[in-house]
């Protein structure tokens, strides 16, 4: 099993592709620290799944967008663990507004969700990762840390700011064995908080298959393989990287 031994935070666990990439996790023997912000039911749910399939499980209520709550999470995880091996990101927030009409307050917010939360995670639990001299930090982007979106801007531009975090990120820390990386799925069969938004994008459907090779939408599981090639030590050689899972799209 690629995780066997392993200790993983997972952020936005709850759900999606968050859901699948713990239990797949779970099911390549890592021990786990599950984290939602809410949902309090559905992160159970997932602990109970994770559990049945043999993982140690520590679950979090916490904001991943405050300082004071990521400090808590982490140190929880060390007194549970003594360690954490990999975190992997998973949070994202997609707004729908006109660049020129979206509030600064919401503008913001995008920020805090797509780019603060990865740094915080990072600047909270890298520092034992340099002690030991090994790690993978994966934060997930999408397909607007890519390319422009009408009525995307925040999104686009956070999660571009982002992958430039990432790489960063990946360049102070490779000399200490620590790796960081950026995971963009593509059009994948979620639960969507605002599924109208996804129905049109500038009046054609945003999930546009005929742009798509493999000529279908991607599951929740097939972006947690990734997620666990990148966590494991498959992939020792690769960091500051963004791998797709898009179908083919940006071949």
């Amino acid at each position: 099993m690629l995780l066997t031994g392993k200790v993983v935070l997972i952020s936005g666990a709850g759900r999606n592709n968050g859901k699948a990439i713990s239990l797949k996790f779970a099911e390549e023997g890592a021990d786990l620290v599950l984290v939602a912000r809410e949902r309090e039911a559905e992160l159970n749910a997932v602990v109970q799944q994770c559990e049945e399939r043999g993982a140690k499980v520590l679950a979090i209520l916490a904001d991943a967008t405050d300082p004071a709550d990521v400090a808590r999470l982490t140190q929880a995880a060390l007194d549970r663990f003594g360690r954490i091996d990999a975190a992997i990101n998973v949070i994202g927030l997609r707004q729908h507004a006109p660049a020129l009409e979206i509030s600064f307050a919401d503008w913001q917010q995008a920020f805090a969700v797509n780019v603060h939360a990865f740094f915080l995670l990072a600047q909270a639990v890298a520092p034992q990762m340099v002690e030991r001299g090994s790690g993978s930090l994966v934060a997930l982007g999408g397909m607007a840390a890519m390319r422009p979106q009408i009525y995307g801007s925040s999104v686009v531009a956070s999660k571009h700011a982002l992958y430039g975090l990432v790489k960063s990120l990946a360049l102070e820390l490779s000399p200490h064995g620590v790796r960081v990386n950026l995971l963009n799925p593509g059009h994948i069969e979620n639960i969507r908080a605002n599924p109208e938004w996804y129905a049109k994008e500038g009046g054609r459907p945003l999930a546009n298959l005929d742009e798509v090779p493999l000529r279908r939408m991607g599951k929740n599981a097939e972006v947690a393989n990734v997620a666990a090639f990148l966590a494991s030590d498959m992939s020792s050689y690769v960091t500051g990287d963004r791998i797709m899972c898009v179908g083919g799209r940006w071949m």
